[in-house]
């Protein structure tokens, strides 16, 4: 309750001690009424003297709380006390009563709170008035059958039960003091700025150094000034700091931000509103073994996390700004690529179609075959990066409609059917009737299909089995191809989905491929708001689940970079050592 006002230490220690006297005085009053005045003067005079204590005392103390001046307070308060003293002294029966002994009360109290000689002196002088006091209350009082009585010890016995504590805890105060006259001169060592709090926060005192770190004048940082300045998502780790310190922790360190004023620039935010200056701080906040009601925090700037955490962010856009041009790169690489590998293509169907003649060779037809077949191979590459470099960069486009996932996925098993005789395998569907339409974008979903089954033939043995498979369960749409081929290990599944990735082993080496299959399909279920699942186990096959939404994408946006992304988890199956990938 002191004034934020009152820096000094010994000047907060006084109106503390004047406050709390002020506000527990009444109820010692109260009791020693009620033993006293109540058989001389009744119940409802009583009852107006402790409303009257009370009122007056507190009165007082809240003013010196408000202000934080006691020139006046102090005087009027030893008059109170000079009154009510002759009052009990009279009503117990004079001098002669046991109660006669609260004279001593008065200077004690008053050099308790000034802590100095003048002080005393001033109470020894109240106690006096008080005493003289005594003999003319019966005159203006007519306190009734007035006598000394055993019970009356009683009275300044209470008081004497007061000092126990009291006199313990200004023990605990002078080796307080000690401490904060020895730390004076630590804020000419190091570059900080220097508080002294109470147990639960309060800033007592404020070194100098607060003018040219904080650019603060230290009064404004003196009971909450620190705390209401401390950024509100720190304020619970500098809480939980003071709380160690009061559970017996020696020092704690924690980084902080903290409302600096603003320059003449001040930065502004988007709204041209004035932004706020919040800059980081090193905090340490550190207790002698034996003090306990005063922690010393020294305030630090911290520029090198600044520095740190600004060449972080810089980082990050410039890696951000490095992906986003790799991807329109191979944007722009793969579409100039695509004019003159069509126009390769064109011709190549002209001359193997002996438009303008016959080969003179047949080798010349064998070569413009493999002329042909390497730039439809090309053309696929060039066509995959364009597709990938377009969902990283978030431009690519879904045109979602309602369309038969069965004709989607007879599409592909028409385009894929020469491939998998080609290896002699066989091509299956197992499409369940609930699985209808839905609505997504046709040829993202093709390509899905296309993508998934050119990889199960591609690593699947002559011989093998590859199957397509479909249900709806509930709102979505589970579909799954499943071969019978190499699979998978277990320390490849961190490369799966990871454009320009292949897996290789002593199989995959004899086939050709960029690895940007599953990428360009995960991306795709991405846009789509779906899930894809990889459940795989070395030599006995694998199976690539997709569950897409029935009614299509909700629309949800790309992350800053532009880019759609996806959680990726891993989980081991069952003891047999399947795997299994979810993404």
């Amino acid at each position: 309750m002191v004034h934020p006002s009152v820096l000094g230490h010994s000047d907060r220690e006084r109106q503390r001690r004047f406050i709390g006297v002020m506000l527990a005085a009444p109820f010692f009053a109260a009791g020693a009424a009620v033993t006293l005045v109540t058989s001389g003067m009744g119940a409802a005079v009583t009852m107006a003297a402790i409303f009257a204590a009370f009122g007056l005392c507190w009165f007082v103390a809240l003013l010196v709380a408000a202000t934080g001046k006691m020139a006046a307070a102090g005087p009027i308060a030893l008059a109170m006390a000079a009154i009510a003293l002759g009052g009990l002294i009279g009503a117990a029966g004079g001098l002669s009563s046991p109660v006669a002994m609260l004279a001593l009360a008065l200077p004690f109290e008053a050099w308790w709170i000034g802590a100095s000689r003048r002080a005393a002196v001033w109470g020894g002088a109240s106690a006096v008035i008080a005493i003289a006091l005594q003999s003319l209350s019966a005159t203006f009082l007519p306190f009734a059958d007035a006598h000394i009585a055993a019970w009356h010890w009683l009275v300044p016995l209470a008081w004497a039960l007061t000092l126990l504590p009291r006199i313990s805890a200004f023990r605990g105060t002078a080796g307080a003091a000690a401490t904060l006259d020895a730390g004076d001169g630590l804020e000419d060592i190091i570059d900080a700025v220097v508080f002294r709090v109470t147990r639960h926060g309060e800033v007592v005192e404020a070194s100098a150094k607060a003018r040219t770190l904080l650019k603060l004048p230290p009064e404004l940082l003196s009971g909450t000034g620190l705390f209401d300045r401390v950024h509100l998502s720190d304020r619970v780790s500098y809480l939980s700091a003071l709380a160690d310190m009061r559970d017996g922790a020696l020092s704690r360190r924690l980084e902080l931000r903290i409302r600096l004023p603003q320059s003449g620039n001040g930065a502004h935010n988007g709204n041209g509103l004035v932004a706020d200056n919040y800059q980081p701080f090193a905090l340490e906040l550190v207790r002698g073994e034996e003090q306990s009601d005063v922690f010393t925090l020294v305030l630090r700037k911290n520029d090198e996390t600044a520095r740190l955490r600004e060449e972080l962010a810089q980082a990050n856009e410039t890696a951000a700004a490095a992906e986003v041009a790799k991807g329109r790169f191979l944007a722009v690489v793969s579409h100039e690529l695509r004019t003159p590998l069509n126009a390769i293509i064109g011709f190549s169907d002209m001359l193997l179609h002996e438009m303008f003649g016959a080969f003179k060779d047949p080798r010349q037809k064998e070569y413009v075959g493999l002329v042909r077949d390497s730039g439809q191979h090309l053309l696929a590459v060039v066509t995959s990066i364009l597709d990938v470099s377009r969902i990283e960069s978030g431009v690519y486009a879904t045109e979602p409609e309602p369309f038969r996932f069965m004709e989607a996925v007879d599409m592909c098993q028409s385009m894929m059917r020469l491939q998998a005789q080609a290896k002699n395998i066989d091509l299956q569907t197992q499409i369940a009737p609930d699985a209808g339409d839905i609505n997504a974008d046709r040829r993202a979903v093709q390509q899905m299909l296309i993508n998934l089954v050119s990889n199960a033939i591609k690593f699947t043995p002559d011989g093998g089995d590859v199957v397509v498979g479909a249900k709806r369960i509930g709102s979505r749409l589970h579909f799954w191809v499943r071969d019978t081929g190499i699979g998978i290990a277990e320390e490849d599944f961190a490369n799966l989905g990871k454009p320009f990735m292949q897996i290789q082993n002593d199989y995959t080496r004899r086939f050709e491929g960029t690895g940007l299959g599953l990428s360009l399909v995960k991306g795709l279920v991405a846009l789509h708001e779906g899930t894809m699942s990889i459940e795989s186990m070395p030599g006995e096959g694998t199976t690539v689940t997709i569950s897409l939404p029935v009614c299509g994408p909700k629309g949800r946006p790309a992350n800053s970079t532009g880019v759609l992304t996806m959680p990726v988890t891993r989980a081991k199956g069952d003891g047999n050592g399947s795997l299994r990938k979810t993404g």
